[in-house]
């Protein structure tokens, strides 16, 4: 849920946050003592990231490449590449500004790959889209973990993106993770029929419409 931790919690897996205990560890590195390699081998989308709107898709994505010091030839290949797999080619040197919000995150989501990472967090993708763009971002998600076998660690609160999209989920609340596992275990151990009666069988936090109703009588 909202206010749960979720985005604290991917600020320090990702190495841009220290925690204040506990020790966790990101594809085999300490997050507390090798934040370096952490940063190396993965990559974050934040829920509100900067983009530079006065730049085409090709530039900004060349900015991105320079500051993880990508390999200038190898830059150019994996930008092609990707934009390819996003269905961006043909509007790649057109200037952000003209993108729709659908088309300026797979542009986001391209920078995220750039240095191929083994990991990327997306935070909240799809929380400041229309339904279609929310649609495509899932589909995307699915397609790129397939086509570049790299490991997605989604944060979200919507119920549905993430038991469409997930293997494995953890229900955090309130900053403890109450419940982890593939959406049909957390549904057949919390019980409901699908992942959001799950959730709220464990949060209880279903709302009674009878008394919720009581204010007109």
């Amino acid at each position: 849920p909202n206010g749960a931790g979720k985005t604290t919690t991917v600020r320090m897996l990702s190495g841009l946050l220290k925690p204040t205990s506990g020790q966790a560890s990101v594809c085999g590195m300490d997050i507390l003592t090798q934040q370096d390699e952490v940063k190396a081998l993965t990559s974050l989308l934040p829920e509100t990231p900067g983009l530079y709107s006065k730049l085409s898709a090709v530039e900004f994505l060349e900015f991105i490449g320079a500051l993880n010091e990508v390999d200038e030839q190898g830059l150019y290949r994996r930008i092609d590449s990707l934009l390819t797999i996003l269905g961006l080619e043909g509007r790649q040197d057109n200037l952000l500004e003209s993108y729709s919000s659908g088309m300026k995150q797979k542009v986001l989501v391209a920078a995220t790959l750039l240095h191929n990472p083994q990991l990327v967090f997306l935070d909240e993708p799809t929380s400041r889209l229309d339904p279609s763009a929310s649609i495509l971002v899932k589909d995307l998600i699915l397609a790129l973990a397939k086509e570049t076998g790299t490991t997605f660690f989604l944060c979200t609160h919507q119920t549905a993106l993430a038991e469409d999209v997930c293997d494995i989920i953890g229900l955090l609340i309130d900053g403890r993770l109450v419940a982890t596992g593939s959406p049909q275990e957390i549904v057949e151990s919390a019980g409901g029929n699908d992942l959001e009666e799950a959730y709220l069988n464990l949060v209880g936090g279903r709302i009674d419409s009878e008394k919720l109703l009581t204010w007109r009588s």
